[in-house]
């Protein structure tokens, strides 16, 4: 791997969503409204949360956490889109790049393992509902979330370095609209193989064992509920997960699509969609989902 102090390249063109003139204007208002929304959403769930006694519990607490999470890797991308979008020249330099990437890969780990935490709440919740408050206290919840936030930190110094250790000779021009992993792999003029392969490893390891422990807790919750006599209370614990589950299925199925499916398989304008998915629509969809499916949520909003 060569290293990027003999990079040629001092800054990069990020290529955007679309050059047509005539629907720039309306991308912009769409995709403005998209972050007002996520803003708004977020930001208000943390609030109510952090107001409201009656949530004052350790699925709120990790509810807020990945509230801040989606609020944060949002704001990586969609300002800098927004404003690249009426730029004659949509140059990011190098550095900028780089620390664009490396909030957002902290972010998005960070959302990552939180949802699989939030799992983990979930299990502890059902299937062990006398244990919980001991299992689950204040102190376990601060350990977990710390944890949390160090693995994306680590998570993202590992993806960033292995990505911009590489060399940039001459070609600049990203065709994205945010500093990712696989445009600016297909950029080097270095031999990419060892970084993409540790990148690859990072994913599917700690990808795969987020989801392994979602699963595994899913598996034991699934088992519980079907062991409750009452219709009523399978659907009272059955609604608590409902809300966390599409989170999850949305936001695994977007990132396993985007950084595990096979490079044959690599489109350019395929991946600027599902991007827009994961940078943009999610976030601002999850505390609607939430608000929407969780009936304390509903009526502390209210």
């Amino acid at each position: 791997m060569e290293k990027s102090n003999n990079s040629h390249v001092s800054e990069f063109i990020l290529l955007g969503l679309s050059n047509e003139p005539s629907i720039q204007l309306l991308l912009f208002i769409f995709f403005l409204l998209m972050y007002l929304l996520t803003i708004w959403g977020n930001i208000g769930m943390i609030l109510t949360i952090s107001i409201i006694s009656d949530l004052d519990n350790p699925m709120y607490f990790f509810l807020s956490n990945l509230s801040f999470s989606d609020l944060c890797y949002s704001t990586v991308v969609t300002p800098r889109m927004l404003h690249d979008i009426f730029s004659i020249r949509k140059s990011i330099s190098f550095i900028s790049c780089a620390v664009q990437l490396y909030f957002f890969a902290t972010f998005a780990s960070i959302e990552c393992y939180m949802l699989s935490t939030m799992a983990y709440d979930r299990y502890v919740a059902i299937c062990h509902p006398l244990l919980y408050h001991v299992v689950m206290n204040t102190k376990a919840c601060i350990l977990l979330v710390c944890v949390v936030y160090i693995s994306g930190l680590l998570t993202a110094i590992v993806q960033t370095s292995c990505t911009f250790i590489t060399s940039f000779c001459e070609h600049n021009a990203i065709n994205h609209f945010f500093c990712d992993i696989p445009p600016l792999m297909e950029l080097s003029c270095s031999d990419t193989y060892t970084n993409k392969a540790i990148i690859f490893f990072i994913v599917c390891f700690l990808g795969l064992f987020s989801v392994i422990v979602t699963l595994a807790s899913y598996v034991y919750i699934f088992a519980t509920i079907l062991k409750i006599r009452s219709s009523a209370g399978k659907r009272k614990a059955f609604s608590t997960c409902t809300s966390h589950l599409l989170c999850v299925s949305l936001f695994y199925g977007t990132a396993f699509f985007m950084y595990l499916r096979p490079p044959s398989t690599y489109s350019v304008n395929q991946n600027k969609v599902i991007s827009v998915i994961y940078t943009m629509v999610i976030p601002m969809i999850n505390p609607i989902i939430y608000s929407l499916r969780n009936k304390e949520v509903k009526k502390a909003c209210k």
